[in-house]
């Protein structure tokens, strides 16, 4: 059964409308918070074992220094949010110290033949993440109404940060976007069949801002899932968007028969993206404006 104080926290967290990634994340932190001391309640604790906890996973887990600070966030989120009590800002441990790896860069060639036997199913996200340097969260988000073919260009909204952009977008994938469209066109058609279809999901303000968005075709997902589906947050009936772990699957499937020695991610392609850029002669200023290179 379900810890009901994690159940407060996860209801605590959807009603201010957190993403269900964030949710899912800092619930694991805090449950392994928990846990490391022997299941007392964090109103129990404070500063010092918030310490205690993040040495021991720079000490003993080898964590990476992203990983002690999105667990830091967590624990921050806890106190301050749940507990009432925020920590500290003058925190005391052992800082992870890994070093970063280098991203991996595939050559010109090795996009070509990744993409050459790739699942048909996903070529077109994978072209997506490639050529336009996107993220894969902002590839499986994009509506169909983020694609300007008057301007070859791809809105993305919300990004890393909540930082919105335009990228360009390849001339040569606009025929298969538009048999993409024209996909989530009978989607939404056979939708509107269902009673009991509520619509695609939106943001809150959104939705509360344009009621009628969510049967509007241009907020369709432009990759959306192939089953209907029950939102857990209101309950409705909706259409989700495409699962990004297939994606993930499917491009190292893919790296794997072009036999790729290669560590080849999602986020390679995006990487390739800006380094391929740059080889072309693009100013640094240009890339990083593009692919918000953050990460």
């Amino acid at each position: 059964m379900a810890s009901p104080f994690l159940e407060y926290i996860a209801d605590f967290m959807r009603t201010r409308r957190y993403a269900r990634r964030t949710i899912d994340t800092y619930l694991y932190w805090i449950r392994f918070y928990i846990l490391h001391n022997n299941k007392q309640h964090p109103n129990s604790l404070g500063d010092l074992e918030v310490e205690q906890f993040l040495s021991f996973l720079s000490n003993q887990r080898n964590v990476a220094v992203k990983t002690q600070a999105t667990a830091l966030n967590a624990l921050s989120f806890l106190y301050k949010h749940i507990i009432q009590r925020p920590l500290s800002l003058q925190l005391n441990f052992n800082k992870a110290r890994l070093a970063q790896k280098l991203p991996v860069v595939l050559t010109r060639a090795e996009v070509q033949q990744l993409l050459l036997v790739i699942d048909p199913k996903y070529k077109l996200i994978a072209q997506l993440l490639y050529g336009s340097g996107l993220r894969l969260m902002e590839a499986v988000r994009l509506r169909v109404q983020d694609i300007d073919y008057d301007y070859m260009s791809v809105m993305v909204w919300q990004g890393k940060g909540n930082k919105n952009r335009r990228v360009t977008l390849a001339a040569e994938l606009a025929p298969a976007l538009h048999v993409q469209t024209h996909q989530v066109e009978q989607y939404f058609q056979a939708d509107f069949q269902n009673p009991q279809y509520a619509g695609v999901w939106l943001p809150f303000a959104l939705a509360r801002k344009y009621p009628a968005a969510a049967k509007d075709l241009g907020w369709q997902y432009l990759f959306p899932s192939s089953q209907l589906s029950v939102d857990p947050e209101s309950k409705m009936l909706r259409r989700h968007h495409i699962d990004e772990t297939t994606v993930r699957r499917a491009v190292k499937l893919a790296a794997r028969h072009a036999k790729i020695k290669k560590n080849v991610t999602c986020h390679t392609l995006r990487h390739s993206f800006a380094t391929h850029l740059l080889d072309a002669g693009a100013d640094i200023r240009t890339v990083q404006e593009l692919s918000a290179l953050s990460s």
